[in-house]
């Protein structure tokens, strides 16, 4: 909705909207009109149009109730592209045309870079907590192996060998737990690939694992470029949040594998005019919402007998990669997505 006396406001990047003393929208800048999808504003009311208990609404008339202005940073709210985080800003103003302006900024772009620094920040300090303990543990293991094992010669009686026989076990199964926490450390190994030959791969493996229940379908853009990557880090990263899938989903249901061309991303604060998108979505409950904080962490996981080093290490994988991993997840629904820069290793000066 176009109005004379707010006509400067229509080449503003911010959405904009100018409500009278009813909380009628009398103005609707391009912008706004383009994040919410309004089409025709004339004679609608804020509630109209975002809903009662819409947080712009709440926020515009408590500053009309007690004429203040009034910031929010991080409200929810949907629009065009559904759920979405933006600042808020509701100025009281003097016009015969209008009591109050609402100016509304998205920040997911900003909140998802904070998250990803975060996030990285807190993996390599796990990692290298991981490491030291990792390497302390594993030097009394291998005493306690090799002590049970003597002890088991020795033993008078043929049946007590079952109890250094589950020591030796437990050993060995958590000398491999350590290995496979330790194993991220090595630099990828790159070259030039088609990431399409690495999901086919992930697909025949899962598809032997569990031939019964499962369907996984394919969705490719097959006019991707090749991909300069290790294709042994990448076929365990996708290996193994495809596997994380169809465990939550209890070895039943549907997983996708998609692949695009994302188009100016912003990855770890650099701006890549090209990126390779993989997605895996599954149809099974969902992440619960107490772990999708903390779901990359090592020895985070969300299911009985999990030893939560998948995600980790598919995260691990993936940043050694320049690359970084998202998801959205809600019962019915869970997409991770990896982004990987088709340009990374030429911009840091890598040669595959």
């Amino acid at each position: 909705m176009s109005h004379p006396a707010f006509a400067g406001l229509d080449y503003l990047d911010a959405a904009v909207l100018a409500v009278d003393c009813d909380g009628f929208i009398v103005f609707a800048n391009p912008a706004a009109n383009s994040l919410f999808n309004l089409r025709d504003t004339d004679h609608q009311t804020l509630e109209n149009c975002f809903g009662l208990n819409s947080p712009l609404v709440f926020a515009a008339h408590t500053a009309l109730e007690k004429r203040i202005s009034i910031t929010e940073h991080e409200l929810i709210v949907f629009g065009v592209d559904g759920e979405m985080y933006v600042t808020l800003d509701v100025t009281p103003i003097e016009s015969p045309a209008a009591e109050l302006l609402l100016e509304v900024r998205r920040i997911d772009q900003q909140r998802r870079i904070v998250n990803e620094e975060r996030l990285q920040a807190q993996q390599q300090a796990n990692r290298e907590l991981i490491r030291n303990l990792a390497h302390e543990i594993k030097n009394p293991l291998g005493g306690i192996r090799g002590a049970a094992q003597l002890l088991a010669h020795e033993l008078p009686e043929p049946h007590l060998k079952e109890y250094t026989d589950v020591i030796v076990d437990e050993v060995s199964r958590l000398q491999s737990l350590l290995d496979r926490l330790l194993t991220p450390h090595r630099l990828p190994q790159i070259k030039e690939l088609n990431i399409h030959e690495v999901l086919e791969r992930v697909r025949s493996l899962v598809l032997a694992e569990t031939p019964n229940g499962l369907s996984v379908k394919r969705d490719y853009d097959t006019s991707m470029p090749l991909l300069i990557a290790d294709k042994e880090q990448l076929i365990q990263s996708v290996l193994n949040i495809v596997r994380n899938a169809i465990q939550a989903m209890s070895n039943i249901g549907e997983v996708v594998l998609r692949t695009r061309i994302a188009r100016q991303v912003t990855l770890n604060r650099r701006r890549h005019p090209l990126a390779l998108r993989i997605d895996i979505c599954d149809n099974g409950p969902g992440i619960p919402e107490h772990l999708k904080e903390t779901i990359f962490y090592p020895l985070v996981s969300g299911r009985d007998g999990g030893t939560g080093i998948g995600l980790h290490l598919a995260h691990t994988y993936v940043a050694q990669h320049h690359g970084v991993i998202e998801f959205d997840s809600r019962p019915g629904q869970t997409i991770f997505s990896i982004f990987l820069p088709l340009n990374a290793w030429q911009d840091s000066g890598t040669q595959p």
